[in-house]
């Protein structure tokens, strides 16, 4: 498991087997983190929803006592799924892109008509890391050479907002989509292999279950790395609770029919 967050995290541990010697190396220091934190949060959300959604629906409809019923089901909301959660993901990136490229143009307008304005806050920005104007006389300066500038740096420390990717809308899609389904289908393969939908309904289980617990503690590596083991067991209670409830709820209109 620490394997893997260091794979994902792609961050070196702070352990020096010893102690550089000479003096470049004692300035030398090198960084290397996960440049692509979306990915992740998208494989997340897809994952997420892929092994508790599809879960507690074939879970339900085994309720009813037929296997061929929970299969053709479960595959239905699975395809139907995978595409809402892509399109989902879509919109999401693009209003974002949609939300930046806005704010560019009132920022463009705002440095371009308004400039003292601009500047103003720019040493309203700086002032708490104790940088006042005349520390700040030739960063100004280069701004206004280059307005272009000017609006990056409004851009990211006035309103916190970093330039989208391009292709980020569909990438989303494409990551939260096919997560969703490859993750949906972990709970169903067991009824694909038996006959008996009860046993299928326990295999399911266990198989999730595992599936969830470990999900939950590679996830929790990323949030809370010493409370690993009570966010796997979150993950797979939550799970199980969704299950549980839509076995009941469809078991309870089954018996009144």
């Amino acid at each position: 498991m620490m394997a893997l967050r260091q794979i994902f995290q792609r961050r070196p541990p702070h352990h020096y087997d010893t102690i550089p010697e000479e003096p470049h190396d004692r300035n030398h220091h090198s960084e290397d983190h996960f440049e692509s934190p979306e990915l992740i949060r998208d494989m997340i959300l897809g994952i997420s929803d892929g092994l508790t959604v599809p879960f507690a629906l074939s879970a339900g409809l085994s309720s009813m006592g037929s296997n061929h019923l929970v299969i053709t089901g479960g595959l239905a909301e699975l395809i139907s799924g995978a595409i809402s959660m892509g399109l989902g993901g879509y919109l999401s990136a693009k209003s974002e892109a949609d939300h930046y490229n806005a704010e560019r143009r009132r920022e463009e307008w705002e440095v371009e008509n308004c400039l003292d304005a601009e500047i103003q806050e720019i040493y309203d920005i700086m002032a708490p890391y104790g940088l006042d104007k005349d520390a700040l006389a030739p960063v100004i300066e280069k701004f206004k050479s280059d307005p272009q500038k000017f609006v990056d740096f409004m851009m990211k420390f006035e309103l916190n907002l970093e330039k989208p990717n391009p292709s980020r809308s569909w990438q989303s899609a494409m990551t939260i989509g096919v997560s969703y389904f490859v993750a949906g289908l972990i709970p169903l393969i067991p009824y694909l292999l038996v006959d008996n939908v009860i046993i299928g309904l326990y295999a399911s289980s266990i198989v999730t279950i595992v599936c969830l617990l470990v999900f939950g503690y590679i996830k929790a590596l990323f949030t809370s790395p010493e409370k690993a083991w009570w966010g796997a067991i979150q993950t797979a209670f939550v799970g199980g609770i969704a299950a549980a409830a839509s076995f009941g709820g469809v078991w309870l209109i089954g018996r009144e029919d």
